[in-house]
């Protein structure tokens, strides 16, 4: 009986046959991009699709690539664990998406980067953009590690299949299009992915709505386990998921994933307007929506089906990110290619993540590393250069998977990573967008302490995780079901927090209930907000900025934002007034669409 424990079937011929079907054809859009643009081998559209792409695929693939296989598979767990909280980052995505389209987007487009640390060196000075990539390269490869990861440990328990088999597989196809295709196959191949990984969701609720006799009775259920709660206004930033650390903390921390991280900002920009990049932004705001909406009620399904059979309590599966494998192989293996479908949606994730990382990670090494050492590439020597790369960064990141094996929580565990790295970078942007008086000097030390300060308190809720009280794990029971390892007993839920690095130690240090509680969604704040502080007070100690040095390109012009100023404003030249109504007016900038990446360099940047 459905939703009563005990083992579940797995894999059919056909739902092998649709899996790899879906896998190839992924490959074969790679393949087809490659052998329609053989001819168009420049840089600049390997990179950055021609910078000729539309609004509607960019914004499916910018949708689709952090939408991964770890949002396929943790947020319906986590929706089950904690209830529909989850839900109210459909806030934050709306404020990310108003920020980033209105401030970031102007402000890269205006400068025509192909990587987004270049703004570091022109604003600050070039150890600072160094460091900027090089932390960036450190996230990204962490985090594709357990992008590759977390989806194949969960599917490899439920289906059977390989695990280390499947890594490589995985890995090995996103190499594929990567190399032979470049920006534009993994656009396109995120559209298709999209589209399965949405389909994958409505066949769980939709499957889950028969079983449990229609939506109503789902949603009643979750009511009664008390998942609908999600409006917990509470200021405690100690708490795991309020209102408050979702919305404030969450917003700032999606502005750091999409405004500059270079998977995304290399995405936009390689929109043919800036209208078209704007509008990329508010569609993919509506794939966010729809996407967390049918994540999280597919977890509130997966509770309607297992209230009174918990299968981590029951022991049928070891770890909370399986829950939803569990329930595809449960609900869906009478229907041949449907769990293979699903299995697709989430390496579909997967793949879509793991391709624009290797994507993001080739143009900011060649950018910031290759190029200013040896000027004399020629374009062909560039354009090996890329496809080498890509395999050596496929390679590094199906590596980095056994690392996150130790991680716990994949969904938790990923957006802290992002949090800890991208918060004092976003500071570092902000401290140059917004503020004229900071220097190179006040940027670096701000940027050295934020990371010092996210690094120290996310390490450390790693090693002593917060306790149940702060994380509010909503009850389970094991009363209805068949066979059972534990008591019949509503019992409240044992998953409180990733599993630790370390075994649990018994003495907890004074700073575990405290400063190491800090909810994760707050890292990000931290660090962007002590950069911030602490780049200001430093540079204003250090003489601040010489003003008439600074191009005014490089800062948020008076029609984005407010500019705060210590040294004076200084005027807009009439070039640039024109040139930003070109743009809005969606007019096609030709000294931006021929722009070709050999020949950037700050002085030519500065003459913009």
């Amino acid at each position: 009986m459905t939703g009563a424990g005990g083992p579940v079937a797995t894999f059919s011929v056909w739902d092998y046959v649709v899996f790899a079907g879906t896998i190839l054809a992924a490959a074969g859009i790679g393949l087809f991009q490659a052998i329609r643009s053989r001819k168009e081998t420049s840089s600049s559209e390997f990179l950055l699709g021609g910078r000729q792409m539309t609004a509607v695929p960019v914004a499916m693939s910018l949708t689709a690539s952090f939408m991964s296989g770890i949002t396929v598979i943790g947020t319906p767990a986590e929706a089950y664990r904690f209830g529909a909280a989850f839900w109210l980052f459909g806030f934050s995505y709306a404020i990310m998406s108003v920020i980033t389209a209105e401030v970031f987007v102007p402000l890269f487009y205006r400068l025509a980067i192909t990587s987004a640390y270049e703004y570091l060196e022109l604003r600050f000075s070039r150890p600072v953009r160094l460091i900027g990539t090089t932390m960036y390269i450190a996230q990204t490869i962490l985090y594709t590690g357990m992008v590759i990861y977390a989806p194949a440990l969960a599917l490899n328990q439920i289906t059977g299949l390989d695990l280390w088999g499947v890594l490589v597989a995985t890995g090995a196809v996103c190499i594929v299009y990567c190399t032979l295709g470049g920006l534009k196959a993994v656009i396109w191949t995120d559209v298709m992915q999209m589209v399965i990984m949405l389909a994958g969701f409505v066949a769980v609720i939709a499957r889950g709505a028969v079983l449990q006799g229609g939506l109503t009775n789902i949603w009643e259920d979750a009511g009664k386990g008390g998942r609908l709660d999600a409006f917990d206004f509470d200021p405690d930033p100690l708490k795991r998921h309020t209102f408050w650390t979702i919305v404030v903390g969450g917003s700032v921390m999606w502005v750091s994933i999409y405004s500059i991280n270079q998977s995304q900002v290399q995405r936009y920009i390689s929109c043919k307007t800036l209208r078209h990049a704007k509008m990329s932004l508010y569609v993919n705001l509506v794939g966010l929506w729809l996407t967390v909406s049918l994540a999280v009620f597919s977890g509130l399904t997966m509770f309607s089906i297992y209230k009174n059979c918990d299968p981590l309590e029951n022991g049928d599966i070891d770890t909370p990110d399986q829950m939803l494998p569990y329930l595809v192989m449960d609900i869906l293996a009478a229907y041949p290619g449907i769990p293979g479908l699903f299995v697709a949606a989430a390496y579909s994730g997967t793949l879509s993540t793991v391709s624009s990382s290797i994507n993001a990670l080739v143009a900011v090494t060649v950018e910031d590393f290759i190029l200013p050492v040896f000027k004399n590439l020629t374009e062909k020597q560039v354009s090996w250069m890329n496809m080498g790369l890509s395999v050596f960064f496929g390679a590094v990141c199906i590596g980095m998977a056994g690392v996150a094996s130790a991680l716990g929580s994949i969904l938790q565990a990923a957006l802290s990573i992002f949090g800890m790295i991208s918060g004092p970078l976003l500071g570092l942007y902000l401290l140059g967008m917004l503020f004229r008086t900071s220097n190179s000097i006040g940027g670096l030390v701000g940027l050295i302490i934020g990371l010092v300060l996210t690094l120290w308190v996310g390490i450390g809720s790693q090693i002593y995780p917060p306790t149940a009280e702060k994380t509010n794990p909503l009850p389970v029971s094991t009363v209805g079901c068949n066979s059972t390892m534990s008591q019949n007993v509503t019992t409240p839920a044992p998953w409180t927090s990733p599993v630790t690095l370390t075994s649990q130690p018994h003495e907890r240090p004074p700073l575990a209930d405290s400063w190491y509680s800090l909810s994760y969604l707050y890292f990000c704040l931290l660090g962007t907000l002590t950069t911030m502080v602490v780049g200001l007070l430093v540079s204003m100690a250090t003489g601040g900025c010489k003003q008439d040095e600074k191009n005014p390109d490089l800062f948020v012009k008076a029609s984005d934002l407010f500019s705060f100023s210590c040294c004076g404003k200084s005027k807009v030249s009439e070039v640039t007034e024109k040139s930003a109504t070109d743009f809005n007016t969606g007019a096609d900038n030709p000294t931006f669409t021929d722009f070709e990446m050999k020949s950037k360099d700050p002085e030519r940047a500065t003459k913009l």
